[in-house]
C-alpha cells in the first residue's frame, strides 16, 4: 500500500501519475482540509475536490482546479446583489469562483454534513460518485482552519486561507500561520493506520507550509510520520529556488525559511528520510543530504501524465 499526503494541484497531478504505476486500490491519499471554507452556507473543500476531479479526469486542464466545460451563471447572477449588499455583509460574495456544476458537489457535501455524516464518509461518497479508485481521506473529520496573518499597509490582519489565496490573490506579505482547531482535532479514521502500514509514504509536491503543515498539525499524525520516517519520501515543490505554481516560494521567504530544496529538506527532515528534487537542483544534492535526508535527483516537472508517471515510479522506488 502507498500512502500520500496531499494538497491540491501538485498532489493531484502526482496522483494521476501514481495511478498509472500502482493499482489505485492500493493508494490512500490523506488530503489537507485546512483550506476548507464555508461560503454561501456551503462547505467547500478545495483540495479534496481538486484531487477528486483530477483523478476522475474532469478537472479544468487550463486552471488545474474546477471542472472542465464549467459555466458560471449562478456566480454572474450573484453580482446583481453587490450594489444592494449592506456594508460589512458577506452575503452573495463573488470573489470565490464556484461554477454551476461544481455547486452540486458543495450542495451534496453540505447536506450530508447537516445530516450528521462525518466528512470522511462524505469524501468517500463523492469520490465513489466520480468513479475515483484511490481511497481519499480528509486529514480530520474535525474543523481545522488555516489562518494567515498578513501585512496590509503596515497593519497585521488575520484572515482565512481562501481570503488570502483567492480574495487577495496571495500577493500580500505573510507574517504568520495558525491552524485553528488543530490542537483539539483527531485524525480521521484510518489515517494513522494508513501511515503505519504503508510500504511507502509520499509527501506530494505541495506547499510545505499550508498544504502539508496543517496535516502534520493534527495530533498523532506527526508522531506517526516520525515513526515511519525511513519509509517516507518527500517531493520538493521548489525547483531552482521557485515554486511552479502558487505562493510557496514567497511564503517560505516571508516566514524566514530558505527558499530552496535545502530549505524544504530542513522542513521535512524530522519526518522524511528521502527528498526527491528536480534535475535543476542537482548541484544542491550534497547540501540536501547535509540536512540528514537522502537526495534523489530526477525530472519533477509534471507537464503531462507520462511525466507524472515517471516521477511516481522514481518516488516509489526511492526508499
Amino acid at each position: 500500500m502507498i500512502t500520500v499526503l496531499a494538497g491540491g494541484v501538485g498532489a493531484a497531478r502526482f496522483l494521476t501519475g501514481l495511478t498509472a504505476v500502482v493499482d489505485p486500490a492500493d493508494i490512500t491519499a490523506i488530503v489537507n482540509t485546512g483550506d476548507d471554507v464555508e461560503l454561501h452556507g456551503l462547505w467547500i473543500s478545495p483540495d479534496v475536490d481538486t484531487v477528486t476531479y483530477t483523478l476522475a479526469g474532469a478537472i479544468n486542464p487550463e486552471t488545474g482546479w474546477g471542472l472542465a466545460g464549467e459555466t458560471w451563471q449562478a456566480l454572474d447572477a450573484l453580482g446583481r446583489y453587490e450594489r444592494a449588499r449592506p456594508s460589512g455583509s458577506r452575503a452573495g460574495a463573488t470573489w470565490f469562483g464556484l461554477g454551476d456544476r461544481d455547486l452540486a458537489t458543495h450542495l451534496y457535501r453540505t447536506a450530508r454534513l447537516a445530516e450528521g455524516a462525518r466528512l470522511s464518509a462524505v469524501v468517500a461518497e463523492i469520490a465513489a460518485a466520480w468513479g475515483v479508485g484511490v481511497r481519499l481521506v480528509p486529514m480530520s473529520d474535525d474543523r481545522v482552519q488555516t489562518m494567515v496573518t498578513v501585512d496590509e499597509d503596515g497593519a497585521s490582519t488575520e484572515i482565512g486561507f481562501q481570503d488570502y489565496f483567492v480574495g487577495r490573490h496571495h500577493d500580500v506579505p505573510v507574517i504568520s500561520l495558525r491552524f485553528a482547531g488543530a490542537d483539539d482535532a483527531h485524525p480521521a479514521d484510518g489515517v494513522l493506520a494508513a501511515i503505519r502500514d504503508a510500504e511507502v509514504v509520499v509527501i506530494c509536491p505541495s506547499n510545505p507550509l499550508v498544504s502539508i503543515a496543517p496535516i502534520r498539525a493534527v495530533p498523532g499524525i506527526e508522531a506517526a510520520l516520525r515513526a515511519a520516517r525511513e519509509r517516507v519520501v518527500a517531493v520538493s515543490p521548489i525547483i531552482a529556488g521557485a515554486a511552479l505554481k502558487g505562493p510557496a516560494d514567497r511564503m517560505l521567504a516571508e516566514l524566514g525559511h530558505d527558499v530552496s530544496v535545502v530549505g524544504v529538506a530542513r522542513l521535512y527532515a524530522p519526518i522524511a528520510s528521502t527528498l526527491v528534487v528536480d534535475d535543476a537542483d542537482a548541484d544542491r544534492a550534497g547540501a540536501v543530504e547535509a540536512e540528514g535526508v537522502a537526495c534523489v535527483v530526477v525530472p519533477t516537472v509534471m507537464t503531462g501524465r507520462v511525466e507524472a508517471a515517471a516521477l511516481a515510479r522514481a518516488v516509489v522506488g526511492a526508499r
